[in-house]
């Protein structure tokens, strides 16, 4: 322990600072304490708390400007309070769910404790000034899954910095001046995600600053059986900087030495926004005096002599003893100082409580006021007296316990006609519009910038408008969206020198620079990290998943991370960052191309879009550029080479998001499609022609938003037949299309005949053109199915083929 220190007389460390300091320390310390108590009593279902780490993460926002952000995790009380983000009523709401921003700004009760945001978004969705907030992105549970889009919040300050262009983008950003405080438990080191930026840190050059909260465990697995060396400051030494190399600026620090902590941070936060050196801090010798969370208690794996020396070593304990030592204040005072703290954290506790139940108490009243006024009424009063008494039973009543014993009276009523059963009624559709409005809102945009609000723009020709091959569509669109906003960066694996594996970027890394156009090294996850960071920080990055396939390697970022972003804080956050890849008819098990059901399925909040040429595919990024919403567009790998007409407007063209486009009229079946099987469709669809069928083709051009206006279903009215056809796996896209259809817009009333999809073989296509063919739909096999269709209808007209 450091009595002398080499900041004592400093503007840090003096006695108000240092009180203050401990004040807040003990704040934090007592409510985590309260916190856990109301998990034990029933008050909550969880809680989760960052108790032991209170005078690391003090010293860290000592250091913290405003501008800079922190990209965390769910043990960063202190580090919010300390910077004005969180009053301690707020994570006590937070932690009995309370689904209202004015009490629970940082997710609207939708996440438990220790999720915490800025909100950056006005009520109309409207960018807030960022230079003017303590910026926290909103925490994922996922461990380690902060980090990836840390990357790019740093990533964002170098741009600023090193492209005048964006100078004038003032709200975002002081000309590059932020850093960013990234945060992570030891434990959560281990994972891929942490490594991969670590190295992409240190390959770019940018101003974040890692923290590890060190305290020899995760849950119960202790550091030696998690990282080499059991250090992970040593471990990752071979990315230190030294003089002829660039890297990571390593520190490693105690977490209860108050004096070396404020030191530490002093010197890395300097080094890290001012030559945007990366820095990591390794914070050893934490503890964590109350266990991982209330799930379980620590003394089931920790020894006796771990809990004796985590007692020894305790921060605040040692913080105190540093402060008596020094003479900074007298046993007394902090006594009161601790007394004091106590109080606050008790008073908020129950602020927030009382808060948090008026509302629930009114409405439990109010629900069995309107029952006991229906038994009254009712034949049925013995069973609705059963319905009161068990709901007054219930231990700290519900919304769910409410609507619950609603609905239950109601179907104890059933028939019965009574004056006071519309109360009843009433106040179930009250609740069931309210609890939509509290946990079903802000998925995607609500605001006027949403890309489906953005008008269709249709592409315009000429006598001189150029054929050319789908890439040079592609790359004329880039090069003029390049040329008109400064915003738009692209980058990815081989986008920068060769402009892409399909030259759709070819020769436009010479034109606007390597911060506009820039090559990754193979790190898909930090790719997209980079793309949701500098999205965040008002730029409008592409970024590239250079195949289909290799999304795998990102998705638990898109979907824990982009995807939720808005719905995680009641709209409180965004980042509209578009993924860029390449799909369909890929032959190999590993370029197959086609995992749609698995977009489907994990990334509702982000627009999943399939154009089935450039000219369609340059209309989708113009309206999401429009617009505020993340999007995935898979372009077609088979048509860099064929031949369009580029349109004289191809800058200006905007397809509208959920709008199918029929691309062949027909009276005899409908085919649903998409993507590259919109040719094979087409060419079915001609052969069946030759045959007697007659078919309409439609392409739905986006599956997430699929068909808003319900086109697909006035098809069906006039052929009623139908076929969902795609070359994903069976039950995957081509079943979500059919349900979409058949049960969202009713289409089973106009169906003659049974629906059918098309679908790829139950496994990955093998490599060759004819482990393709047999593996994925081809014409033959549409024609087939179209063809079989109606000769169940008539089979006189259509005699059997085979």
């Amino acid at each position: 322990m450091l009595v002398n220190d080499s900041l004592t007389g400093s503007s840090i460390l003096t006695k108000e600072n240092i009180t203050n300091d401990y004040r807040l320390a003990c704040e934090s310390r007592y409510v985590s304490l309260l916190g856990r108590k109301d998990t034990m009593g029933g008050r909550s279902k969880f809680g989760i708390f960052g108790d032991g780490k209170e005078v690391a993460q003090i010293a860290l926002s000592r250091s913290f400007r405003r501008g800079d952000f922190r990209s965390g995790y769910y043990r960063d009380q202190t580090i919010e309070a300390a910077l004005g983000n969180l009053s301690w009523q707020q994570i006590f709401a937070q932690m009995y769910a309370h689904a209202d921003i004015a009490h629970e700004p940082n997710t609207g009760g939708r996440s438990m404790n220790g999720h915490f945001s800025t909100r950056w978004l006005d009520e109309n969705g409207k960018w807030l000034d960022q230079t003017k907030l303590n910026n926290s992105v909103c925490d994922i549970s996922s461990t380690a899954g902060q980090i990836p889009r840390a990357v790019g919040l740093a990533y964002a300050s170098k741009l600023y910095r090193g492209n005048e262009e964006l100078h004038s983008l003032d709200t975002f950003s002081k000309k590059g001046n932020e850093i960013v405080f990234a945060t992570i438990g030891d434990a959560s080191t281990s994972q891929g995600m942490f490594w991969e930026a670590m190295n992409a840190a240190g390959v770019l050059q940018i101003p974040l600053l890692t923290s590890v909260w060190d305290d020899g465990y995760g849950i119960s697995v202790p550091v030696e059986y998690q990282t080499t060396k059991s250090s992970i400051s040593k471990a990752l030494a071979g990315l230190q900087r030294n003089e002829e190399e660039q890297g990571l600026e390593i520190m490693v620090v105690k977490g209860w030495d108050y004096p070396a902590l404020i030191e530490t941070y002093e010197k890395a936060a300097t080094l890290c926004r001012e030559e945007q050196v990366p820095v990591l801090i390794h914070v050893i010798e934490l503890t964590q005096p109350q266990g991982h969370s209330t799930s379980g208690s620590h003394e089931r794996y920790k020894s006796k002599q771990r809990l004796k020396w985590e007692q020894d070593h305790d921060c605040n304990l040692r913080f105190r003893d540093w402060i008596l030592k020094n003479g900074y204040s007298t046993e007394e005072e902090l006594e009161k100082i601790e007394s004091d703290a106590k109080e606050t954290a008790n008073s908020a506790r129950n602020q927030a409580w009382k808060e948090y139940r008026k509302e629930l108490d009114k409405d439990y009243l109010d629900t069995i006021q309107m029952i006991q006024n229906v038994m009254h009424e009712s034949t049925h009063a013995k069973e609705l007296s059963n319905v009161i008494l068990e709901l007054t039973k219930t231990y700290l009543p519900i919304r769910k316990d409410m609507v619950g014993s609603i609905r239950k009276a109601l179907r104890v009523i059933g028939a019965e006609s009574l004056p006071s059963k519309h109360l009843l009624l009433e106040s179930l559709r009250n609740a069931i519009k309210e609890s939509t409005l509290r946990y079903s809102t802000h998925l995607y945009s609500q605001s006027e910038d949403s890309p489906l609000l953005v008008p269709a723009v249709t592409p315009a020709y000429s006598e001189d408008s150029p054929t050319v091959d789908g890439r040079e569509i592609i790359r004329s669109y880039f090069d003029e969206l390049l040329g008109k906003d400064p915003r738009v960066v692209a980058l990815g694996e081989d986008v920068g020198m060769i402009g892409d594996v399909n030259q759709g970027l070819a020769g436009l890394q010479e034109k606007y620079g390597e911060l506009r156009v820039t090559d990754t090294g193979i790190r898909e996850t930090t790719i997209v990290g980079q793309g949701i960071g500098m999205a965040m920080r008002g730029l409008r990055p592409i970024v590239e998943i250079q195949y289909f396939d290799y999304i795998y390697y990102a998705l638990a970022t898109l979907t824990d991370d982009l995807a939720t972003l808005r719905y995680r804080t009641a709209g409180g956050q965004k980042a509209p960052l578009i993924i860029r890849t390449r799909g369909h008819r890929l032959e190999g098990i590993w370029h197959s191309g086609s995992p749609m059901g698995t977009m489907l399925s994990s990334l509702r909040g982000i627009h999943v879009i399939v154009p089935r040429n450039f000219t369609q595919a340059a209309g989708f990024y113009n309206t999401l550029l429009k617009g505020d919403d993340p999007g995935l567009i898979i372009e077609p790998l088979n048509s860099y080479r064929q031949k369009e007409i580029l349109p004289d407007n191809i800058g200006e063209v905007h397809v509208p998001l959920g709008v199918p486009e029929i691309l062949r009229e027909g009276k005899d079946i409908t085919i649903v499609t998409y993507g590259s099987m919109c040719r094979i469709v087409m060419e079915a669809a001609s052969v069946l022609h030759q045959s007697g069928i007659d078919v309409e083709v439609i392409d739905v051009q986006t599956l997430l938003p699929f068909d808003i206006n319900g086109k697909i279903v006035e098809s069906i009215k006039r052929t009623s037949r139908v076929i969902f056809a795609d070359e994903d796996l069976p039950g995957s896209a081509s079943a979500y299309m059919m349900q979409q259809v058949i049960e969202n817009q009713n289409a089973y009333k106009w169906l003659d005949s049974a629906p059918v999809t098309i679908s790829a073989k139950a496994h990955r296509p093998p490599y060759g053109s004819d482990g393709d063919y047999f593996s994925k739909p081809n014409m033959d096999d549409v024609f087939e199915v179209a063809y079989q269709m109606m000769r169940e209808v008539n089979p006189s007209r259509f005699p059997e083929v085979f």
